[in-house]
C-alpha cells in the first residue's frame, strides 16, 4: 500500500560521551532530514532526538545548545548510564506517541545516513519495520568479522528470530511501537525482540564506515555480554543443551560404575589416582558449567520479578525550552 500523508520520522540517537563526535554527524543527521522534507516524504515536524546516556563529558552540554540552534535537534537525559539498549529504548518510548515513523542508529557515523531514504521509501510502500543490514564486513577485523557472523548464526541456531548483519539501525511505525511497548522485560536486546513483534517487514542494505572521530564504546567484553545477554533472553535451548549433555554423562558414569563392578569380580582392580583424579575433575567441571548456566537465567528471572523501571528520564531540551 501506498500512503500518501507525509509522516512525522524521529531519528533517535543514543549518545554517551560522544562530545568529540556529536558536533560532526549532528549536522549530516539534520542535512538528511531537512532533504527527506524538502522531498515531501516526511513531515516538517520531524524531529532528531538524542538519547544522552549518562554521559561523563559534555555531550549533554552539546544536546542542550543543538536544540537552542534549530528546532528539528531534541535531546533527552537519563538519570545515569543505563546502556545502549536501554537508551534506544527510551528514545522509542518518548516518540511512539508523537512520531509515525522512528529509526534508531548510533551517534558515531559509521551506519551510512543516506540508507534513511529507503527506509522511508519501504515504509510508504507498506512495510511496518524495516532493517538495515551490512553488505559486507570490509571495515572489521578478521575476529571480529568471525564472531559477529558467528553470533547470528549461533543465535538462529538456537531457534532466537534475528536479522542476519542487523544491528540496531532500524526504522519501526509508531503501530509496532505501540505493541512493543507491550513487552516489559528488563533485559533488553532489541534486534532479538523487534522481530517477535511481526508485521510486514523488510530490509534495506548499505555499507559500515569507520567511525568519524572518538573511540569505540563497544570493547570486546561489552561484545561478548550483549552476545550472552541475547542468547539468555530470546533462547531457552542451552537450558536443554546441558539437559542433555547431563544425561550424555551421567550414562557414561553408569557404564563406569558397571564396569568398576565388573573389574572388582574379576580380580583386575589397580589402583588409579591419575584417572580417578581425571574423572572428578572432569565432572566436577562439567556440573560448574552447567550450575553457571542456570544461574544466569536465575539471574534473569531474578532482574524481571523486580519491575524495576529500564529507564528514567531526568531532563528533556522541550522542556527546558518551554521555562524560558
Amino acid at each position: 500500500m501506498n500512503r500518501k500523508k507525509s509522516p512525522i520520522l524521529w531519528i533517535i540517537i543514543p549518545c554517551y560521551n560522544e562530545e568529540s563526535v556529536l558536533p560532526i554527524t549532528s549536522e549530516l543527521f539534520l542535512k538528511e532530514l531537512q532533504e527527506l522534507i524538502s522531498k515531501e516524504k516526511i513531515s516538517k515536524e520531524s524531529r532528531i532526538l538524542f538519547v544522552n546516556d549518562g554521559s561523563k563529558d559534555k555531550t549533554w552540554e552539546i544536546i542542550t545548545d543543538l536544540s537552542k540552534s534549530d528546532n528539528h535537534y531534541i535531546g533527552i537525559s537519563q538519570s545515569r548510564n543505563r546502556g545502549h539498549q536501554n537508551a534506544v529504548l527510551a528514545g522509542l518510548m518518548e516518540a511512539k506517541d508523537k512520531a509515525d515513523i522512528t529509526i534508531s542508529i548510533d551517534c558515531d557515523g559509521q551506519d551510512d545516513i543516506s540508507a534513511m531514504e529507503s527506509m522511508v521509501d519501504e515504509y510508504h510502500n507498506g512495510c511496518e519495520v524495516v532493517y538495515g543490514v551490512r553488505s559486507k564486513r570490509d571495515t572489521d577485523t578478521f575476529f571480529k568479522r568471525f564472531t559477529a557472523e558467528s553470533f547470528y548464526k549461533l543465535l538462529n541456531s538456537l531457534g532466537a528470530e534475528v536479522v542476519y548483519n542487523h544491528a540496531d539501525y532500524r526504522l519501526i511505525s509508531c503501530r509496532v511501537l505501540q505493541e512493543f511497548a507491550k513487552f516489559k522485560e528488563v533485559n533488553l536486546f532489541l534486534r532479538g525482540m523487534v522481530p517477535l513483534v511481526g508485521f510486514k517487514s523488510t530490509s534495506v542494505y548499505y555499507e559500515r564506515h569507520e567511525r568519524i572521530a572518538g573511540e569505540s564504546h563497544y570493547p570486546l567484553s561489552k561484545m561478548l555480554h550483549l552476545a550472552f545477554d541475547g542468547i539468555t533472553s530470546l533462547s531457552v535451548k542451552p537450558l536443554q543443551m546441558i539437559t542433555m549433555f547431563g544425561c550424555f554423562v551421567a550414562v557414561l558414569s553408569f557404564i563406569g560404575v558397571i564396569w568398576a563392578i565388573v573389574s572388582s569380580f574379576l580380580g583386575k582392580t589397580v589402583a588409579g589416582w591419575a584417572s580417578m583424579t581425571c574423572i572428578i575433575c572432569f565432572v566436577s567441571g562439567i556440573q560448574l558449567i552447567c550450575l553457571g548456566v542456570i544461574g544466569n537465567y536465575v539471574g534473569k528471572i531474578y532482574m524481571e520479578v523486580k519491575h524495576r523501571p529500564r529507564y528514567i528520564i531526568s531532563e528533556r531540551t522541550w522542556e527546558e525550552q518551554d521555562d524560558e
